[in-house]
């Protein structure tokens, strides 16, 4: 009984179509899919931004003082104006998909994702007046 070589010199290489470094700007989906991944680094940066205010203000006038200084440079306001551009983008998609993400019935019918993400709207809208009531003053 003959045995069969475990290795043969010849194999044949699968064929495997190289994939660009760029293939997530060939469609839409795929470059919001992309951005929103990206938005993650710009909520980080909201709230380290949020968690240094926090340090100085609990640091006194002079620490306060030092950090209003540090937010007003042109640096870190543009990267503020971006984060804002991004936490909203990550906001607002992530709203559209949170009737795909979750299913809420109500008497065993399936409540209309437009309802949930309407809810989701609803409460953002909310929590904003009431943050620039407390903040402007009423």
């Amino acid at each position: 009984m003959s045995e069969r070589p475990l290795y043969t010199e010849y194999h044949p290489r699968w064929y495997r179509p190289r994939v660009s470094t760029w293939w997530w700007l060939k469609r839409r989906p795929y470059l919001a899919f992309i951005l929103r991944e990206l938005s993650s680094v710009f909520v980080a940066w909201s709230v380290v931004f949020l968690l240094l205010l926090v340090a100085a203000v609990s640091g006194g006038e002079d620490s306060y003082r030092q950090f209003l200084a540090w937010a007003g440079r042109p640096a870190v306001l543009l990267l503020s104006a971006v984060s804002l551009l991004f936490v909203v983008f990550h906001a607002v998609t992530w709203f559209n998909l949170a009737p795909k993400a979750m299913v809420v019935r109500m008497g065993g019918k399936p409540v209309p994702g437009a309802w949930i993400a309407g809810g989701n709207y609803l409460a953002w809208v909310l929590a904003s007046a009431l943050a620039a009531w407390v903040l402007l003053g009423a």
